[in-house]
């Protein structure tokens, strides 16, 4: 019985180092003065060969688009929406509709008005999907604090 035992633990590591994590996007963020009232947060997604992350403006019944959500701050809110660049628009068979995607790196861009005195770190969470000409991952939520310089 122990060996038993011994073999399957064995055998559950071996198909354990060969499970790879992917994470195709990686994340950076800026916050940048751009006058003493205003700045503007930069939330860049650098994305691996062969991705594509989504954009913001879908609709329904596709896959999920990129979301912000900012956290209420005491000395800054948010004017306007999160701006994006325009993206590639193609009909993805598997959701049987033409949708809006970036690939290779995508820098989406929010104007905060600062209020009193500094530091000022604007916070949130963003909420993404990826997928592949393959697969799609399961959506995934990073969450962010960015400092304004």
């Amino acid at each position: 019985m122990k060996r038993i035992l011994l073999t399957l633990v064995a055998v559950f590591f071996a198909a354990a180092s060969f499970a790879q994590i992917e994470d195709p996007v990686k994340w950076s963020y800026a916050g940048k003065k751009v006058s003493s009232t205003e700045a503007v947060i930069l939330v860049k997604a650098t994305v691996d060969e062969g991705w594509h992350i989504y954009s913001q403006n879908l609709k329904d019944g596709g896959p999920q688009p990129t979301k912000f959500t900012f956290s209420p701050g005491k000395n800054y809110t948010l004017i306007g929406k999160v701006a994006e660049p325009k993206p590639i628009t193609k009909y993805e068979s598997s959701f049987k509709m033409n949708v809006g995607y970036f690939e290779n790196s995508v820098v989406f861009q929010q104007k905060v008005k600062l209020k009193g005195a500094g530091p000022y770190v604007v916070k949130g969470k963003l909420e993404f999907m990826t997928c592949n000409d393959h697969k799609c991952l399961p959506p995934d939520e990073v969450e962010f604090s960015i400092p304004v310089k």
